[in-house]
């Protein structure tokens, strides 16, 4: 499985106390989502709705180099890696997938080309439980929004070219 990783987990030496077997693919962009830091960093879409100290007209999209424009609608994007593993479970565990503290999404993977070729797992964190300022939009709990909004949205992992 493709994992875009974009906090710990892009630190070989973490990713060596969490898992057995992985590769680094190389690195990555995620469009369409931004870091939000808290006690650990998460995912948030590039604007929320009426969360206090989230008003900024424009965010930096950390390793990218890029500063988006939140006002003018351009999406968010988030420099990470691409890692592959088969132990999903140790991911999940790692995560706190069970206990609800993240959740596993899945969001189309191209090629630097910008061929299509399967999908990337991505863990999002509950900003409200990492105390993060940040929200997911709609009604529910945690993971049923992160879903219906990745859904709802262009969100994609870009491999970047190597070399």
């Amino acid at each position: 499985m493709d994992v875009f990783v974009y906090g710990t987990l892009t630190e070989p030496d973490r990713v060596r106390e969490v898992l057995d077997s992985f590769a680094f693919v190389g690195a990555a962009t995620l469009d369409g989502l931004r870091v939000v830091e808290g006690r650990y960093p998460t995912l948030a879409p590039p604007v929320d709705e009426g969360v206090a100290g989230d008003d900024a007209d424009t965010v930096d999209a950390p390793g990218t180099g890029r500063t988006v424009d939140l006002a003018a609608g351009v999406d968010a994007a988030v420099g990470g890696r691409l890692l592959r593993t088969d132990e999903v479970a140790a991911l999940d565990a790692y995560e706190r997938v069970d206990d609800g503290l993240y959740t596993r999404v899945s969001v189309p993977l191209f090629a630097p080309d910008g061929e299509r070729r399967g999908d990337a797992a991505v863990y999002v964190g509950d900003p409200e439980r990492l105390d993060a300022p940040a929200t997911w939009p709609g009604d529910g709990p945690f993971a049923v929004r992160v879903d219906r909004a990745v859904g709802e949205r262009e969100i994609v992992v870009r491999e970047q070219p190597q070399g």
